[in-house]
């Protein structure tokens, strides 16, 4: 529980913190749980009189990012992306992993209910204790915070990204590689819509709290202007996430053009060998049939004279084939 912006060095159960912080009117407690079962869920409700649809969602853990009002209390669910680490983008990379923040705000509490093994807030939880005057201005700024640090974790993944799309682009188009990884460049594509997916729906509810004019019930006014450098951040991601999904098709397109050349190329070279083949194997064709009456059958050169026949046509066939490029 905090007064004042001040931390309250006694710690007691929520339900009595909630009780202080309403009998005192100058301070909003702050609960945080960590994938909490059904009955959890259900006895925090009950003491904070959350709406059931959004007790409901809470206990989901693949929502969509979105922004609800229930009377004099918000429902926020928030996407958490962590970067994995690898050494090489392949067709089977993890290259993100996503999470979710969901959080109650009302004029006297804030919930964050976290789903997922990252995007803990233990961090941001020191520093804004570090910043008392922050905290003074109530629950709203807990859930700025939190959505200021999510949007800060997709610059640094979005960094990230950038690097792995830079090394496959490198990849790609490098001429020592006769066959590009497709099935690499997809992946890491797959892997670009799913931070999409994280990212596009945000940008709505971060316009709601943003707007001066809108009514978002437990968010005041002074608040508000806070959510702006959090709401042109994701706008910064989305437009570098479109950038990359466009650069990925591309980069996709340009590899299935690249394994199409490579196998025509292989297609020249076995067609124009067999051509080379056709030669000698049309000519014994000819001179087996074993007729009586056949040209050069019973002459001294006829032998040497087809077998040069042979070599000749064969090396000028190559000759051909080679300044031409199929072979």
């Amino acid at each position: 529980m905090y007064r004042r912006g001040e931390r309250d060095p006694h710690p007691r159960g929520f339900d009595a913190a909630l009780r202080s912080a309403r009998a005192g009117r100058d301070g909003f407690v702050w609960l945080g749980l960590y994938e909490p079962s059904e009955d959890d869920l259900a006895a925090v409700a009950a003491t904070f009189g959350l709406h059931p649809l959004a007790v409901e969602d809470a206990t989901q853990r693949h929502e969509r990012p979105k922004l609800e009002r229930y009377d004099d209390t918000l429902f926020a669910v928030l996407k958490t992306i962590r970067y994995v680490d690898h050494q090489k983008v392949s067709a089977t990379s993890e290259i993100v992993e996503t999470g979710q923040i969901m959080l109650f705000v009302g004029r006297d509490f804030v919930i964050t209910i976290r789903h997922g093994a990252h995007g803990e807030l233990q961090t941001l939880r020191a520093r804004l204790e570090a910043r008392p005057h922050l905290l003074a201005r109530g629950p709203a700024i807990v859930l700025h915070a939190v959505a200021d640090h999510i949007v800060d974790d997709y610059l640094k993944v979005a960094d990230l990204i950038q690097r792995d799309i830079d090394a496959l682009e490198n990849a790609v188009f490098d001429h020592r590689t006769r066959f590009p990884d497709a099935g690499a460049v997809y992946q890491l594509k797959r892997e670009v819509v799913e931070f999409k997916h994280a990212v596009l729906p945000l940008a709505t509810p971060l316009r709601t709290l943003a707007d001066p004019d809108g009514d978002v019930g437990p968010i005041p006014p002074e608040v508000r202007s806070y959510f702006r450098d959090v709401e042109d951040h994701v706008h910064r991601v989305t437009e570098r996430v479109a950038g990359f999904d466009d650069l990925l098709g591309s980069l996709l397109q340009a590899t299935l053009a690249q394994v199409s050349v490579a196998q025509n190329q292989d297609m020249r070279k076995i067609s124009a060998w067999v051509a080379i083949a056709a030669v000698p194997t049309a000519t014994a064709g000819i001179y087996g049939m074993n007729f009586d009456h056949m040209p050069e059958l019973r002459q001294e050169w006829g032998y040497p004279a087809v077998l040069t026949f042979m070599v000749t046509a064969c090396v000028v066939l190559y000759h051909a084939f080679k300044r031409n490029g199929w072979l």
